[in-house]
């Protein structure tokens, strides 16, 4: 398995923003068995980066490593679309068996 590089984009300690990294780090350690860097970078605290990630909303999840490079808006509490952004679930799981197309 890849080391997965993450990065959690937040504004402040806001409630959002604490159930945003309360989902990450259960999704984390139930899934990545240790396999992960997860960085939590406030966008109040280091504007630079934001910036330069070009991150217009928070909570966004970077999945920087391994490729492709991912982007998840919102608190990650829909786990299937956070593991599908992780590349963490199986492709045929995301197929309608009947006619072969994502049913997202």
């Amino acid at each position: 398995m890849n080391k997965y590089l993450l990065k959690l984009y937040i504004t402040g300690r806001t409630p959002r923003s604490e159930r945003a990294i309360s989902n990450l780090r259960h999704i984390c350690e139930e899934e990545l068995n240790n396999q992960y860097e997860m960085l939590i970078i406030d966008v109040l605290e280091r504007p630079q980066l934001a910036e330069e990630e070009k991150i217009l909303a928070t909570p966004t999840l970077i999945k920087q490593l391994p490729p492709p490079l991912r982007r998840i808006i919102g608190d990650l509490s829909d786990k299937e679309k956070v593991l599908l952004g992780l590349d963490l679930m199986p492709f045929s799981i995301t197929q309608n068996p009947s006619s072969g197309d994502p049913t997202r």
